[in-house]
């Protein structure tokens, strides 16, 4: 499969996209193995003073130390599975870069999403790419930039397929916001790594 990327037309941001980083069928294999392989799981968070529970399914996994502090907490990471250690190769293949952890998300149907944020948070090695592999339904991934106004709209919209990989470079997360909104007519799933460099023992400093 062809893993040369084009660049997004965005500006203060590198943001490149492979759309078939990953075959059909082997996009296939892995998702079907990782859906029943890994420990999903549903996590609560905080919002506006009370608890709600996250629109998705995640699982975090990494090197020893890698501890991640996301919407207020902390998780430890889960060992590494066989296919995600090759979906960790093939990423920093393509990005040139190494790479000790991944966030998976899993989208059961429309009804899933993610919200608006960055991935800025302090554990992150300063400068690292973050790298994401998409796999099942096709859904729309939006981007806004911190002057996106009403007046002076600045978005992006890029629809993710099947076995494609997305890569943010350098100051994309200072400048830029992503979110995958809800799709209420979508009833197939969707399933999301994105590897990242994180410090390690960063929480226990």
């Amino acid at each position: 499969m062809s893993v040369r990327p084009y660049m997004l037309p965005m500006k203060d941001a590198d943001v490149r996209y492979i759309p078939q980083a990953f075959s059909s069928s082997e996009a296939d294999a892995d998702m079907q193995t990782l859906i029943t392989a890994l420990p999903w799981q549903q996590d609560d968070i905080k919002m506006f003073g009370r608890t709600v529970r996250i629109p998705r399914l995640q699982v975090w996994c990494g090197d020893k130390g890698t501890a991640y502090r996301y919407s207020g907490k902390t998780l430890q990471p889960h060992p590494w599975h066989p296919i995600l250690r090759k979906l960790r190769e093939r990423c920093e293949s393509i990005c040139g870069s190494p790479l000790n952890a991944v966030l998976g998300n899993y989208y059961r149907d429309g009804n899933d999403s993610m919200g608006w944020h960055a991935d800025n948070e302090p554990e992150l090695v300063a400068g690292s790419p973050i790298v994401s592999v998409s796999f099942g339904v096709e859904r729309d991934f939006d981007f806004k930039h911190v002057d996106d106004s009403r007046e002076k709209p600045c978005r992006y919209r890029l629809s993710l397929e099947h076995g494609s990989v997305l890569i943010m470079h350098g100051d994309t997360q200072k400048y830029w916001q992503h979110a995958l909104p809800k799709r209420k007519r979508c009833e197939r799933p969707r399933m999301n790594f994105t590897f990242r460099r994180i410090t390690p023992y960063y929480h226990q400093r």
